[in-house]
């Protein structure tokens, strides 16, 4: 079943459980999925559909900041429980120490040394990442790696 399949079943489901936030979040997600096909005028795969919802996540969690910093602890939580609904249909999230693996492994093979050569390994090892952790987490994790 592709994921515009499962997520369409998930917003079915939603609704004969009065499940209103996921409902919305679904929605929009369906949504952002529509705008991308027509803005590429191609129907994505569950590739572009990971992408998408990848997006979305992003979003959501610069906006948390803002709002962090604004005291808005209840528009937080709000966005928070939407990142726990999107990221149901995205791949599994590695964690920390697997990304640290991935970027020991990946700056081995492109013999990165110091800050200035972040970009190399951030361009082999974005497509490896690609909905599966936060660009800008890894980002964070290899400058400690290249500077320490």
């Amino acid at each position: 079943m592709s994921l515009k399949d499962q997520l369409s079943e998930a917003m079915k489901q939603a609704m004969k459980q009065k499940q209103q936030l996921r409902l919305s979040v679904i929605r929009l997600a369906r949504a952002a999925i529509k705008n991308t096909e027509i803005d590429r005028k191609q129907e994505l795969d569950d590739s572009g559909v990971i992408e998408v919802l990848a997006r979305e996540v992003k979003q959501r969690r610069d906006s948390i900041e803002e709002y962090r910093k604004a005291n808005r602890d209840d528009v937080v939580a709000d966005l928070e429980e939407e990142i726990v609904v999107l990221l149901e249909f995205l791949p599994q999230q590695m964690t920390e120490e697997e990304i640290r693996e991935l970027l020991t492994r990946v700056i081995a093979e492109v013999g990165a040394q110091t800050p200035k050569d972040i970009g190399k390994v951030m361009g082999k090892v974005a497509p490896l990442i690609k909905g599966k952790a936060d660009g800008k987490q890894v980002n964070q994790i290899l400058q400690q790696m290249l500077n320490g």
